[in-house]
C-alpha cells in the first residue's frame, strides 16, 4: 500500500507519497513556490482564505501523480498534518463564513485575558494547563462580538486540518488532540471545558464531534476522487496540528523525547505524562496524538513566532535576491556573534513566551562601517536560537530537560550556522532524520488504517542523516553574543 500525507502549512501545502512496507518516499510536491498570502486587514491580524488552501492541496497531489504515474492506484490511506490553532466557521450548508483566523493573528489575546482572570489563573492552569491565550477558542470570542452577523450564523467551528477532511470526505469531525489546541480542554476531567464554554457563552454544539487522531474518519468522496485522480477506495485514517506531527515524524512519541522545527515559526515539543503547567504559562500543553486516559501523553510546546518568516523577509527586503542555501553560505563567513549585531525576531505577531506582547522584530547594535548583508543573516539565524534557548529554560519547569533534540533535515535545519548555534548554546546534541510534515503524516495514516501493526513498524524507513555536536571551541561565544541579546530582550 501507498500511504499519502498532507502537511498544510501556512506558507505552502505539501504532500508526499511513501510505500508502506519500506517508508521510502516515492514523490513530493508543494505548493505555492512562493510563499500563501496572509491577509493582514489591521496590524497583528493574520488570516488566510480555506480555498487556496484546497486549490494548492490540488495541485501538489497532482504533482505526485505526475512523478507516480500508474503507481497511484495503490494510495490506501491520507493523514493530514495542519497549522495549529485556526479558526474556521461554517454554516449549515458547512460552507465558510469567512476567511480563517490563523494562529499568528493576534488580535484575540485580550479576550484570553479576560478569561484568565475571569475563570480564575488556579482553574485555567491546573484544568486547561493553560491560559487561554490567543488560541481559537479566543478567536471565536473575538467573532462573536465583533462580527455578531457572521457568528450567529455559525453552525459549527472547526481547526485548518478538520476543513481539508471535510473537503475530502464530507465528512464532519475535529480530533480530541485538537480540541486540547483550541485550549477547548479540560484535562482533569478529560473533556470539554464547561466552565470555559459558559464563560465565553458559547454553545457546546458548535465543536463537531471528536475522534482520537489514529482512527478512520472517512473516506474519499467519489467526485473528489474524480478532482484529485485518486481511488475512491482511499481512507482518511491520521490527523494532527503541525507539531504534534512533526513529533510523531520524527518517532518522538514518549516522555522525555524531545523534537524541534523551524519553519514559519520555531517549535520546541517535549513529551510527558506529567499534567503539570508553567507558572506564567508561556509555554503550552496539548494531548498528544498518542494520548489516552489511562496512558497519558502530553505535548509541551515552545513556539516563537518569527522564525523562518524572519529569514524570509530578509530574503525579500535586503535587495540582494539570493537563494536560501546562499544567504546560510554568507552566514558561515562570520564569526559567532555578528560582531555585535543582535535581532530579536518576534515580528510575527503576539509571542506567548513573552506573555502574549506583540513586541515587534528589532536590529540592535546596528553599525554602519561594520555590518553587511552577512551579517544580518547570520544574527537573524543567532537570534533565533537564542529565542529558543531563552525558551528551554522555561521549559525546564515543567520537566522537559532535553539530552538531544531531534529534528527534519529540512527547512532551518538545512543551515550549518542554525545548527552550531543551536547545539552550542544549548549544549545539547541535534540530530537530523529524513522526514518533514508530510511524510509524518504519511506514517500516521498507515498506523490510523492498522497498515501497521504498531507504531515501531511504522518508523522502519526513518533515517539519521547527521549529528550536530556542541563546539566548545565556539561555546564561550556563543554565550556572550546570547548574554548581550538577552540585555536587549529585557529593555522591551
Amino acid at each position: 500500500m501507498l500511504l499519502l500525507g498532507i502537511d498544510l502549512g501556512s506558507s505552502s501545502v505539501k504532500v508526499s507519497v511513501i510505500d508502506g512496507e519500506s517508508g521510502e518516499c516515492l514523490a513530493s510536491a508543494f505548493n505555492p513556490k512562493d510563499e500563501m498570502e496572509i491577509i493582514a486587514g489591521k496590524p497583528g491580524w493574520a488570516e488566510q482564505d480555506p480555498e487556496t488552501w484546497w486549490a494548492n492541496l490540488k495541485t501538489s497531489i497532482s504533482d505526485c501523480n505526475n512523478q507516480l504515474g500508474a503507481k497511484k492506484k495503490e494510495i490506501g490511506a491520507i493523514g493530514i498534518s495542519y497549522q495549529m490553532h485556526g479558526l474556521i466557521t461554517l454554516d449549515k450548508q458547512l460552507k465558510v463564513l469567512r476567511p480563517s483566523i490563523i494562529w499568528c493573528d493576534g488580535r484575540a489575546v485580550e479576550y484570553g485575558e479576560k478569561a484568565f482572570n475571569g475563570l480564575g489563573e488556579d482553574f485555567c492552569l491546573s484544568q486547561l494547563l493553560n491560559s487561554p491565550g490567543n488560541f481559537t477558542a479566543t478567536k471565536l470570542a473575538w467573532v462573536k462580538e465583533n462580527e455578531p452577523e457572521i457568528y450567529s450564523k455559525i453552525h459549527k467551528v472547526i481547526l485548518p486540518g478538520d476543513y481539508i477532511a471535510l473537503r475530502l470526505t464530507g465528512e464532519l469531525m475535529t480530533t480530541y488532540s485538537g480540541l486540547s489546541e483550541g485550549i477547548f480542554w479540560d484535562f482533569m476531567k478529560n473533556s470539554v471545558s464547561k466552565e470555559l464554554m459558559d464563560f465565553f457563552g458559547f454553545d457546546e454544539e458548535i465543536l463537531a464531534d471528536a475522534v482520537t487522531s489514529f482512527s478512520m474518519q472517512g473516506k474519499l468522496l467519489k467526485s473528489v476522487a474524480e478532482e484529485l485522480d485518486l481511488p475512491e477506495a482511499v481512507t482518511i485514517s491520521y490527523r494532527a496540528g503541525d507539531q504534534p506531527n512533526n513529533a510523531l515524524s520524527l518517532n518522538v512519541m514518549e516522555p522525555g523525547e524531545v523534537a524541534a522545527t523551524a519553519v514559519t515559526s520555531g517549535v520546541i515539543y517535549g513529551v510527558t505524562d506529567q499534567k503539570k503547567h508553567e507558572p506564567l504559562s508561556r509555554v503550552n500543553s496539548f494531548l498528544h496524538v498518542n494520548h489516552s486516559a489511562s496512558r497519558p501523553r502530553l505535548g509541551v510546546l515552545l513556539c516563537i513566532n518569527g522564525t523562518g518568516i524572519l529569514n524570509s523577509w530578509l530574503r525579500r527586503n535586503t535587495g540582494s535576491n539570493i537563494s536560501y542555501e546562499e544567504m546560510n553560505k554568507m552566514a558561515e563567513k562570520v564569526s559567532p556573534g555578528s560582531d555585535g549585531l543582535s535581532i530579536l525576531p518576534f515580528g510575527n505577531g503576539a509571542e506567548r513566551m513573552l506573555g502574549n506582547r506583540d513586541v515587534g522584530a528589532r536590529i540592535m547594535g546596528l553599525t554602519f562601517n561594520t555590518h553587511t548583508n552577512a551579517h544580518l543573516f547570520r544574527a537573524a539565524q543567532e537570534g533565533i536560537v537564542f529565542s529558543i534557548r531563552y525558551g528551554l529554560d522555561i521549559m525546564k519547569e515543567t520537566g522537559i530537560i532535553p539530552s538531544v533534540i531531534r529534528a527534519g533535515a529540512a527547512n532551518m535545519f538545512q543551515s550549518g550556522v542554525f545548527r552550531e548555534a543551536l547545539s552550542c548554546i544549548t549544549e545539547t546534541e541535534i540530530h537530523l532524520y529524513n522526514t518533514d510534515g508530510s511524510l509524518g503524516a504519511a506514517r500516521g495514516a498507515g498506523i490510523g488504517c492498522g497498515y501497521y501493526k504498531s507504531v515501531k513498524e511504522a518508523f522502519a524507513g526513518l533515517k539519521e542523516v547527521g549529528v550536530t555536536i556542541p563546539d566548545k571551541s565556539k561555546t564561550e561565544a556563543y554565550k556572550e553574543a546570547y548574554s548581550t541579546w538577552l540585555n536587549y530582550l529585557k529593555t522591551i
